[in-house]
């Protein structure tokens, strides 16, 4: 059976504070989505988020990004009073997260120093969480603490969480301490709120996860020994990929890379723990940079760009096998995109995962060899307009040749209308088992909205709706899905 949905990330919904949230508007996007036939709302990484804003640069590959709290949940709960959310409010435009950063944690604060930490829901929360809560709450509180400086630029006594200094800190800052589990607990028990009424509506969330933790998290600073390091305990060597079509340097992300033999000794431990929180939150997981897993691409720490670096073999299927064997069946999505292999295209069938198609890569070359062309869709496969890396389709369009646009033009079908259109339909009519489709291109917005521009580290992740889509938008997509016969099958 097939089936579709949209791609939205939380920080994109209208609100009046600046960024999107688990509030009203999240719970009125998924009845827009239900009454639209869809069903799946896809979402990037929850994690919280650090300098330059990236969701796929993470301080914890275990926690939820504060920002998305629902502030007039705190209100309503007398947390916050009506004089303190008016100075949260914000005109509704791109997120602002300097702004954000300085306006919402003080306000937070303030909800905080009215929780009742006696509250037995939050007390079972931190016990049921302590594993990764601990460190993660430790590690955010030291971290203000050295004006949020990144941790190898922290005393030296503070680099290692198990020192008598640190453990001090601990003993001595409860309350900066504490102000951490209280906003995860305020996260997790808004998300499960949220996600349990979009499952009610019979729509599914589709999360996503890095393959890297960030150098600068909970993650790198709990256990170095994770990553490949030097004797000084800084990575010798950091994730990215060479030139492709997104880079002609290709993209270095800085992040440290596992020590695959180290994990696989302690049976995977951390990737075990890691999918078992996300499988948790989310329905489906699409796992980022799948390459990543038969074959990484290290660059040493010291070269500026992506332009020499060496491949090297990662896991394979056996931390597939050991995930499997310790959690049961995930429902997992391979992004295969980006350099192809052999290797690769054996593991995604071991794993049965299906991998990922975007149809703006479809028009390079003969469609014949092209794996992006719509005629070469296989069922086992998630295709895509675009990601959230491309620009929307109107955008890409508008900055083709006119010999290009003729091109793409003679590959779509015929009487769909624009180009957005026009994609959506040969998307949703191509033999994928499911079609997605960025919120951008059924709005048909131009490359103003565009979410990220890979290899630049400004002007991303900032792209907002400006209302929730009316009736006539949910009518055209519901249309679409009953046409293709991917309409969302209700309860």
């Amino acid at each position: 059976m097939k089936d579709c949905g949209v791609l939205l990330h939380i920080s994109s919904l209208p609100s009046s504070y600046g960024i999107g949230d688990m509030g009203d508007a999240a719970y009125r996007f998924a009845e827009f989505l239900s009454n639209a036939g869809q069903s799946y709302w896809q979402i990037l990484p929850l994690g919280p988020t650090s300098y330059g804003n990236s969701p796929y640069q993470a301080t914890s590959s275990f926690a939820g990004n504060p920002y998305f709290i629902d502030l007039e949940a705190l209100r309503f709960e007398k947390l916050l009073t009506d004089d303190e959310l008016d100075t949260a409010r914000r005109p509704l435009s791109y997120v602002d997260y300097g702004d954000i950063f300085d306006n919402r944690i003080p306000l937070l604060k303030r909800a905080y120093a009215r929780f009742d930490t006696s509250e037995p829901d939050y007390v079972r929360f931190c016990d049921e969480n302590e594993s990764w809560l601990y460190t993660y709450a430790l590690f955010s509180a030291v971290k203000d603490e050295f004006g949020l400086r990144p941790h190898w630029e922290w005393d030296k006594e503070f680099r290692d969480p198990h020192s008598d200094a640190v453990k001090a800190f601990a003993a001595s800052h409860g309350k900066e301490f504490g102000f951490y589990r209280f906003l995860q607990y305020k996260f997790d028990s808004q998300w499960r709120k949220l996600k349990t009424y979009v499952n009610s509506l019979g729509i599914k969330i589709i999360g996503d996860a890095p393959i890297y933790a960030a150098y600068d998290s909970a993650d790198f600073w709990e256990d170095p020994a994770r990553f490949t390091v030097d004797e000084y305990g800084a990575p010798a060597e950091i994730a990215g990929v060479p030139p492709d079509y997104f880079s002609e340097d290709g993209q270095r992300w800085g992040n440290p890379l596992y020590d695959w033999e180290r994990l696989k000794a302690r049976g995977y431990d951390f990737w075990v723990e890691r999918v078992r929180r996300l499988a948790s939150l989310v329905d489906r997981l699409r796992i980022d940079h799948f390459r990543g897993f038969c074959a990484y691409y290290a660059i040493a720490a010291e070269c500026l760009t992506a332009r020499e670096g060496t491949w090297r073999a990662g896991p394979d299927k056996a931390l597939f096998d050991e995930l499997e064997n310790r959690l049961g069946k995930i429902d997992i999505i391979a992004e295969d995109l980006g350099v192809d292999s052999p290797e690769l295209r054996k593991l995604l069938l071991d794993c049965g995962f299906p991998g990922m198609k975007v149809l703006q890569f479809g028009f390079d070359g003969d469609a014949e060899y092209n794996a992006h062309a719509v005629c070469n869709f296989t069922r086992n496969c998630i295709a895509y307009t675009g990601t959230h890396d491309n620009d929307t389709a109107c955008g890409w369009y508008n900055g083709l040749s006119a010999v290009e646009r003729k091109k793409v033009r003679s590959r779509l079908p015929r009487r769909c209308g624009d180009i957005s259109k026009a994609m959506i339909c040969s998307l949703y009519g191509s033999r994928a088992e499911t079609a997605i489709v960025p919120m951008q291109d059924w709005l048909r917005e131009g490359s103003e909205a565009r979410m990220n521009t890979p290899g630049t580290g400004d002007g991303n992740w900032r792209y907002r709706l400006k209302e929730i889509p009316g009736a006539e938008l949910c009518g055209e997509m519901r249309a679409a899905a009953e046409k293709y016969r991917r309409i969302k099958r209700d309860r």
